[in-house]
């Protein structure tokens, strides 16, 4: 029970450790592409216009990047752990998601399409974890992926 336990929230953290770290590279990228002002100080005002001002093809690889991350993470935290790991993890990102966009001036677009894909690619990532959980517990699937001891 108690190595379960452990095991579930190892996959968590590690599936949170991957989804931020894929995070801060957009982060990273998005700053490449679409650089602070010089003069920028980093009130909540400027952020605000700079986000406002984000050229639409950057938004777009917004979307993919968060989507890749969330199925990208759901997928570690079920394959070590399980669909508890990955659920736990979903429910996170996708809760930074809506804070994100509730807070900050994004196209309606954006907020729309962002809302719908990072759960989709979530629960792709769980899914995904799980359907090759369940094949390698089949004995038959083990022995057809020349897996057999």
């Amino acid at each position: 029970m108690f190595k379960t336990l452990f095991r579930i929230v190892a996959a968590f953290v590690l599936g949170l450790i991957v989804s931020f770290a894929l995070i801060f590279g957009v982060e990273i990228a998005s700053n490449i592409l679409h650089p602070f002002p010089s003069d920028f100080t980093g009130t909540a005002e400027e952020n605000c216009m700079h986000v406002a001002r984000y050229p639409n093809w950057i938004l777009v690889g917004v979307v993919a990047a968060w989507g890749l991350t969330a199925a990208v993470g759901t997928w570690i935290a079920g394959r070590v752990g399980n669909i508890y790991s990955s659920a736990a993890l979903a429910i996170l990102l996708i809760a930074g998601v809506v804070m994100n966009i509730s807070m900050l001036p994004y196209p309606v677009w954006f907020k729309f399409v962002i809302s719908i894909s990072v759960p989709i690619m979530a629960l792709v990532g769980a899914k995904v974890a799980s359907q090759r959980s369940n094949s390698l517990s089949d004995p038959n699937q083990k022995e057809s992926a020349g897996l057999a001891g």
